[in-house]
């Protein structure tokens, strides 16, 4: 069954698979759509809670493609049902299933549960609830007014239910736990009154009357200075039960000094517990608010049959003492006797401390004496169990290196809370599930500076602060250090430290207070391994992305697969590295400086560059064998593979999983670089071509010229002369695709000249048939025509292949009016698509066909042909030339009468066009736009539509579109300004002619008119 959680960041979980939601904006449709489980959303309620505002021309075409994408990832992975419905979609779930309908639910039975005595039930249903809060509704994401108002209503639910908590705690005796929870909460909402009221009682039923009446005197100030009102009944009567309560030795000036430092479970001014060993603070404890409030309520819900025990672990520096001594301030008062602490000293450059002696320790903070205190380990250790029995207390044992080390010293009686705090992840027990500290949040990490550098200091430079705490990587350790290094270098600005950190020194050891620094952190850590675990670690910073795999890590180490895993689960153990997804790894960006400077230290070049080469090995035959499915016969022949050095690693099973590439791709690019960069000339241009179709078929045109230009320089280098025709030829293609022509044409030319040097006849037929488009493009289809024809005549038992040749013939001859020859390459393109099996040509050679049916007047076939066309790229995932078919859709629409449908395939054809930067399907989608708002009577649109299409295909030099928007504007020019308009037509057909293409009759037919019979 499918988990939605839309408090907190949107998930959405079937079984351990996390459904992928897509865009933000789809993540917004998705929570609509989650939040009304099992309803209708209407298509309208999604464009407004989308588009509130100003909803774009294709809001509606949008809305369709989200919800197609989220329908295809949900039946592909078994997620919850899609259902398109007339006027809008369901998805089919239960209130169940989404946590905020589970929260409402739960927090509304606590309620009532105790208004009718419940108390017990009450406080374990509200736990439940106060579970599922992870945050606000889709936090992080732009909302319209139904979600906004639902935002807003489950806030003020999640107040509400803060302060029901509360009351629970003081009915059942837990006065400083709801101290400690509405010291914040009714400071963050003075006007509350039910908050300003439990927190008097609060105090009141703890005996601190005189801190209960400072709560009443500034709750009754803020109400009546602030919103000129006097306080309700329930803080009247309360000050009235308080008056006359309050000892003379105690002021409310004290009281009001401790509600405001924020620390109400170590007040200022009471004497400490008896036997309070936890050590001072030096800087107050910052963020992490909500994860302290879920593991305080696990606690204290635990129960006292058996102590508990909370494992609080996570990478060198993440504050892991800071957070334990934390939460036993914030306990201690349901422990009262004692408050214990011991520096293991698991991680530390002396030997940890021995189990025996740390009980001596611990004993004597409970005064023991040490004449009591026996010689004999088991003894000592019975004596401790003594001690500790009908006895509640706090025991923080802090920097443990392993369970051997804890075990000893946990109580076997109930009634005691034990914090251990480890760099490693280890085992003491029966323990609840581990505390895992993550990184602080930006806001988190600039509030810590602030503390150690100064308030005014850090607030004066908001975005200096930010980038020094981005530096730091958000670590609590080194936002210390940083703040102690500028709190000791008072004429430094906090920008002085950000662009010295910016400009390359490493904050690892550039950051030093009382000679810590960060690398002696991490050391200690990474001191504890084994020497190959070591190496390991020191070897996956050269990967140069994230995250990576073990296969990648074993490839590197050339080690096998099995221990390689074996060592990265004691890397993860150590919080050396971090695993996002299921076998999916990543360093933090300070652990990666730490691993780089290690391998510099440790290792010579030459191992480098080894290691490196068996990376980009492995990548380059796992990057081909899923690319093999999309390219297999050409790719082969470009990439001249050898076998795999690690055959071991490559599962050919996984040659299937195309989403592999799409996961990956942008660590494909940084490897491309790191290959040319390091030398690994072969291995740099062919993973470039490698990535090739799929880059193609998804539109991403900016990462080919990236990666063929890195691949270009490589061929270049290694002397590889057909290497760098490959690479010339690919640049082209994404050239082409993005309107820059003489780029394009350049690039063949020069590909096609290597190729006949080298005698390559294959490879010089594929690149010529690559100019049949740019010709075309470039104004001259009659030499397409021309260079396409003779291209199918030539022997093709030469090595050459017709598949590319055909669809760049097909679309030079529908330029120049040819249309039955057209039809004739088409339809072989996709004979041979068929017999090869190949869905990426079908669906093109399907689109090609239909928009030869649009230009003889079937309008009706094509739309048959261009949905089947459009069907099998939604299956296939591939996006190449979808923009294209959707424009031709729209045409075909317009001439059926179905001006709306018409419109909204042209937007979607210019939104897919932007995203993927091919700049003259843009300039067409413009053109065609244009001619159906005209058809449908939005004359000043469609001006403004063909206005836009001659600016963007004047500016890439597309003459053909040049000349259609010319047309298309002279068109409703005509009426007001005749002679303007004849001179556009003039210049229309100047292009036209000079094209051959077969609108010049028509415009030709239209000049020739007398000026006054002009309609």
């Amino acid at each position: 069954m499918a988990e939605i959680r839309l408090l907190g960041a949107p998930e959405a979980r079937q079984g351990s698979t996390r459904l992928p939601l897509g865009t933000p904006k789809q993540q917004v449709a998705f929570a609509l759509l989650a939040l009304q489980s099992g309803r209708l959303v209407t298509t309208d309620m999604l464009v407004d809670e989308l588009w509130p505002d100003d909803p774009p021309r294709s809001a509606l075409a949008n809305v369709r493609s989200y919800a197609g994408n989220l329908r295809r990832a949900f039946e592909r992975l078994g997620g919850p049902k899609l259902v398109r419905l007339p006027g809008g979609y369901r998805l089919d779930l239960s209130d169940e299933q989404v946590d905020v309908h589970r929260f409402e639910r739960l927090t509304d039975a606590a309620r009532s549960a105790r208004s009718v005595g419940e108390v017990a039930r009450a406080d374990l249903l509200l736990r439940q609830g106060e579970r599922l809060w992870r945050g606000s509704l889709i936090a992080g994401l732009p909302v319209g007014p139904v979600l906004w108002a639902r935002r807003a209503a489950l806030e003020e639910q999640r107040l509400s239910a803060i302060e029901l908590r509360a009351g629970l705690d003081i009915e059942l005796g837990r006065t400083r736990a709801a101290i400690a929870l509405l010291t914040d909460h009714a400071e963050r909402h003075p006007y509350r009154e039910q908050a300003q009221a439990l927190l008097a009682g609060a105090l009141s039923a703890d005996g601190d009357p005189a801190g209960a009446l400072a709560v009443l005197d500034r709750a009754e100030a803020v109400l009546s200075e602030q919103l000129g009102v006097e306080p309700g009944s329930e803080l009247r009567d309360l000050r009235t039960s308080l008056l006359g309560r309050v000892p003379p030795a105690r002021s409310r000036e004290d009281h009001g000094q401790r509600l405001g430092s924020g620390r109400p479970a170590d007040p200022t001014g009471r004497s400490r517990a008896k036997h309070d060993h936890l050590p001072r603070s030096v800087v107050e404890f910052v963020g992490r608010r909500e994860l302290v409030e879920r593991t305080v309520t696990e606690i204290e819900s635990a129960g006292d049959r058996s102590s508990t025990v909370r494992v609080i672990d996570g990478m060198a520096g993440s504050g892991k003492t800071a957070f334990a001594l934390h939460l036993a301030r914030l306990l201690a008062h349901r422990y009262p006797d004692g408050q214990l602490f011991i520096d293991l000293r698991g991680h530390n450059e002396k030997a940890p401390v021995d189990p025996a002696d740390a009980l001596t320790v611990l004993l004597r903070q409970m005064e023991v004496p040490a004449g009591r205190i026996p010689s004999d380990r088991d003894e000592r250790v019975e004596l401790w169990q003594r001690e500790l029995r009908g006895r509640r207390v706090v025991l923080v044992l802090d920097n443990a290196a392993g369970g051997h080390q804890v075990r000893p010293l946990l109580p076997s009686a109930g009634g005691s809370v034990v914090l251990v705090t480890s760099r490693r992840r280890l085992s003491a027990g029966d323990v609840g599930p581990p505390v895992s500290l993550p990184v602080l949040t930006s806001d988190e990490a600039v509030r810590l500076l602030a503390r150690t550098a100064g308030e005014a200091r850090v607030s004066s430079e908001p975005d200096a602060a930010a980038a020094v705490a981005r530096r730091c990587g958000h670590l609590p350790l080194a936002v210390r250090l940083a703040g102690g290094w500028l709190a000791h270098r008072p004429a430094w600005r906090v920008a002085d430290l950000a662009r010295r950190l910016d400009a390359g020194s490493t904050v690892l050891r550039q950051l030093a207070v009382e000679q810590q620094t960060v690398a002696d952190a991490f050391s200690a850590s990474y001191e504890q391994l084994a020497e190959p675990v070591r190496r390991l670690f020191r070897l996956v910073s050269l990967h140069p992305g994230d995250p990576f795999d073990a296969r990648m890590a074993a490839a590197l180490a050339e080690l096998p697969l099995d221990h390689t895993e074996r060592m990265l689960d004691d890397l993860l153990d150590q919080h050396l590295i971090e695993e996002p997804a299921p076998g999916r790894y990543r360093l933090h960006d300070l652990m990666r400086q730490y691993s780089a400077e290690l391998f510099r230290e440790a290792a010579e070049p030459a191992e480098r560059h080894e290691a490196v080469a068996r990376l980009l090995d492995h990548v380059l035959h796992q990057v081909a064998a899923r690319a093999n499915t999309l390219d297999q016969q050409v790719l082969r022949a470009h990439l001249r593979l050898d076998p795999p050095a690690r055959a071991d690693l490559i599962d050919a099973s996984d040659a299937s999983d195309v989403e592999w590439l799409e996961r990956e791709r942008p660590n494909l690019v940084s490897l491309i670089r790191l290959a040319e960069r390091e030398g690994h000339l072969g291995h740099a241009w062919r993973l470039a071509r490698a990535m090739w179709r799929f880059c193609y078929m998804r539109g991403y045109f900016d990462d080919i010229v990236a990666t063929h230009r890195v691949g270009l320089s490589a061929a270049e280098r290694s002397g590889d002369r057909s290497a760098q025709a490959i690479m010339h030829n690919y640049l082209a293609s994404a050239y082409t695709r993005t309107g820059s022509y003489l780029d394009s044409l350049r690039h063949l030319e020069t590909a096609v000249s290597i190729s006949r040097d080298l005698h390559d006849r294959g490879n010089e037929h594929r690149y010529r048939a690559n100019l049949v488009v740019v010709h075309w493009l470039t104004g001259d289809p009659e030499r397409s025509v021309t260079l396409g024809r003779q291209l199918l005549r030539e022997d093709p038992r030469g090595g050459v292949e017709p598949l590319p040749s055909l669809p760049n013939l097909g679309y030079a001859l529908t330029a120049v009016g040819r249309y039955a020859e057209a039809l004739e390459a088409h339809r072989q393109h996709l004979f041979l698509a068929r017999c090869q099996g190949s869905q990426y040509h079908m669906s093109n050679a399907l689109g090609h066909i239909a928009s030869v049916e649009n230009r003889l007047g079937h309008h009706a076939k094509a739309v048959r042909l261009l949905t089947a066309s459009i069907r099998l790229r939604d299956r296939t995932g591939h996006r190449f030339g979808e923009a294209e078919a959707r424009n031709d859709l729209g045409i075909a629409y317009r001439h059926l009468g179905r001006f709306d449908d018409a419109r909204v395939q042209h937007e979607m054809a210019l939104d897919q066009a932007k995203d993927s930067g091919e700049r003259h399907v843009q300039a067409a989608a413009l053109n065609d736009l244009g001619l159906t708002l005209a058809a449908a009577g939005r004359v000043a649109a469609a001006v403004t539509a063909h206005g836009q299409a001659l600016a963007l295909a004047t500016r890439i030099a597309h003459p053909y579109e040049q000349g259609r928007a010319l047309c298309g504007l002279a068109e409703h020019l005509e009426d007001d300004r005749p002679a303007e308009a004849r001179r556009y037509r003039q210049r229309a057909l100047a292009i036209f002619d000079r094209m051959g293409v077969p609108e010049r009759h028509e415009l030709r037919r239209r000049l020739a008119e007398p000026p006054s019979t002009v309609a």
